[in-house]
């Protein structure tokens, strides 16, 4: 597949503090909404398309450490911005779909049509268990999740919703006001397993690939492709994290500098790995590419000059990927510079305006 539009940049909120070393002199660890908000607003002026708010109740790098909650924080964004998209994730283990929908299209009105949902079936045991909810099998998870989004799909498409199914039964439920804006929400996938891919092609708009190889996300993205779907083609993005300097052996040093501050937070590591379900199959992907950042990180390959950086998005960008969502540390300085010195030289190279998106 080749993306038919020009590429579309965002970055990751950081609800955790820090999407790297929590050694990082130039980057302490801060998770607050006053943050979080100043990042968002500040990435909307330079101009990027997205972020991506992920969720989760209790940091799974370390229980104390505050972690900023993903609903409450999108509506709070959805007043503070004016243009960027606001994906926002849930884990339908812990919402009940009715409620989770009818919060959706609360967002979508005070957004005026920028929220979108990125659905994942959870991989975290403790903040689901230690909560006295079940963890379902991995497989079991991605049932509850499919009928789960059948019912929020419908719900935010305004329609009129009676359903008797393993998980849910709801009686003419229908949420007003809906459709305002546009027909509703768009839907992300996030997950790589064969359970994901059908979820996506069967009910999603864009699939969220991990950052690995491109030779890999060809292969991904083909998979998706081949499989049935009704509605228009599935779209595609990539987490990526990005280091980047005027010249490869500038940015090669940061990243030696960046793995050694990473060998600091071994125990933090430790911790997610040991809360994380053994079947979700991005940790067995994470284990062939050791990378910075999460989700892949610097798997992905956007370490170099500016210019190198550039080239690899653009390859990404024809493979198949529309939206980049994107990682850094120090975050916001290495936001204004991917913003400055790599997005131009992207259109550049595609031979789009600065200005130019089609979303």
């Amino acid at each position: 597949m080749t993306a038919t539009t020009s590429p579309r940049f965002g970055v990751w909120a950081n609800v955790y503090g820090t999407w790297a070393s929590a050694h990082h002199p130039d980057d302490p660890i801060d998770a607050s909404w006053e943050r979080n908000r100043d990042l968002v607003v500040r990435a909307e002026e330079l101009g990027y398309d997205s972020t991506l708010i992920a969720q989760h109740i209790m940091n799974p790098s370390d229980h104390d450490r505050d972690q900023l909650e993903t609903w409450t924080a999108a509506a709070a964004l959805a007043a503070s911005t004016s243009r960027i998209e606001l994906i926002a994730a849930i884990k339908p283990l812990l919402f009940h779909p009715v409620v989770l929908a009818k919060q959706a299209a609360n967002i979508e009105e005070i957004s005026q049509g920028r929220l979108s949902l990125n659905v994942v079936n959870a991989w975290y045991r403790p903040e689901i268990e230690r909560a006295g909810i079940e963890f379902p099998e991995h497989d079991d998870r991605y049932g509850y999740g499919a009928e789960w989004l059948s019912i929020v799909r419908r719900l935010l498409n305004g329609e009129v919703v009676s359903h008797e199914g393993r998980y849910f039964s709801v009686d003419g439920y229908r949420l007003r006001p809906a459709g305002r804006f546009r027909e509703r929400p768009v839907i992300y996938v996030g997950g790589e397993s064969d359970q994901a891919r059908d979820l996506v092609a069967d009910q999603g708009d864009v699939w969220f690939i991990n950052g690995q190889p491109i030779e890999n996300v060809r292969a991904l993205i083909g998979s998706v492709d081949a499989r049935r779907r009704l509605g228009p083609p599935v779209r595609y993005g990539l987490a990526a994290y990005v280091i980047t300097r005027p010249d490869e052996a500038a940015a090669r040093a940061e990243l030696a500098d960046q793995w050694r501050l990473n060998d600091l937070d071994r125990a933090g590591l430790e911790h997610v790995i040991a809360g994380a379900d053994e079947k979700a199959v991005m940790f067995h992907t994470f284990a062939k590419y050791p990378a910075i950042g999460t989700n892949g990180g610097t798997s992905a390959g956007l370490v170099g000059s500016y210019d190198q950086v550039a080239d690899r998005v653009v390859a990404f960008h024809r493979a198949g990927i529309e939206t980049f969502m994107l990682q850094f540390q120090p975050f916001e300085s290495e936001m204004e510079r991917f913003a400055t010195e790599v997005i131009p030289r992207v259109h550049e190279r595609l031979g789009a305006s600065l200005g130019e998106r089609t979303g």
